[in-house]
């Protein structure tokens, strides 16, 4: 990551997101900070309906909570949330915004792989499509200054299969790699997932401004 004088909130505390997030701002000249180096807060209610609305309220939520906490590093220039999940075709788009709190917030991901499982159990293979979403919003002033949407299209695997990754990584299968996104290498899965198409996006416009 190249220091610069710009300094930039990424509005999470997920460790995995964030090193995905440091690796696709590696070239870009901002220094990144996280949630992490901020009083602890507890999270907002996202109550959007899409993933734009819900990163939008937590651009809001921890830009506001960033100008209470005065951090040894001053404000930064951008405030950055990102709301991102798994929307299935045959579920209705489930589990979609509820992506991380589906079934519950403390339940595994395994217990999830399974009720997915449950739900598709009379959908045929070639009609479990699905995508991953990664809406982001940047936050400067209270203000909303930059947008963008990244998808990554692909099936609902036959069986979880792969350990790296993170989150619902293991049931998605990419038709080009025809492997799921727990299989592949980070480099792979950042070249077409819906995380490295919001945030080289994001990257394009810090450095055009």
């Amino acid at each position: 990551m190249a220091n610069g004088d710009t300094h930039l909130l990424i509005a999470t505390t997920n460790p995995n997101k964030l090193r995905e997030i440091r690796e696709l701002l590696a070239d870009t000249p901002v220094t990144l900070h996280s949630l992490v180096e901020l009083p602890a807060i507890q999270e907002p209610d996202e109550t959007g309906t899409t993933f734009e609305e819900n990163a939008r309220l937590k651009a809001r939520y921890y830009s506001a909570h960033l100008a209470q906490s005065n951090p040894p590093w001053g404000p930064p220039a951008l405030t950055v949330a990102e709301d991102s999940g798994l929307a299935i075709d045959a579920l209705d788009g489930e589990p979609g915004v509820r992506s991380a709190r589906f079934l519950g917030d403390d339940v595994s991901y395994a217990a999830r792989f399974a009720e997915i499982y449950r739900r598709l159990t009379a959908t045929p293979q070639a009609a479990r499509t699905a995508r991953f979403v990664c809406a982001l919003a940047a936050m400067r002033d209270g203000e909303v200054v930059f947008e963008t949407r990244g998808v990554v299209e692909g099936v609902i695997a036959p069986r979880p299969a792969g350990d790296r990754g993170f989150g619902y990584d293991p049931i998605f299968l990419f038709p080009e790699y025809g492997q799921t996104l727990a299989e592949v290498s980070d480099e792979q899965k950042l070249r077409v997932a819906h995380r490295g198409h919001a945030f080289r996006a994001l990257a394009e416009w810090l450095r055009r401004t």
